[in-house]
């Protein structure tokens, strides 16, 4: 029967436009980590600290993947 041929190279360049899942991941966690902190602090419980600590880690594992991607795009665009 008909068979599609599908072109290799155009789901890596779908994928380079997008963002990196670890990232995506890292900013939910960050969400997840300044909501848990604001509701620790309303209620009262200084373990808020913890939750601010993992929301500034997660951020940085964000900014860390995005910078990742983008030189690793660049790179591969100039050769």
């Amino acid at each position: 029967m008909g068979e599609t041929v599908r072109d290799p190279v155009s789901p890596v360049r779908q994928e380079q436009h997008l963002m990196p899942r670890l990232a995506v991941y890292a900013l939910v966690v960050c969400a997840l980590a300044v909501a848990a902190a604001v509701l620790s602090f309303v209620q009262g419980d200084w373990i808020g600290i913890v939750w601010v600590l993992l929301a500034g880690l997660s951020s940085n594992m964000a900014w860390y993947y995005l910078r990742r991607a983008r030189t690793a795009t660049a790179s591969s665009q100039r050769g």
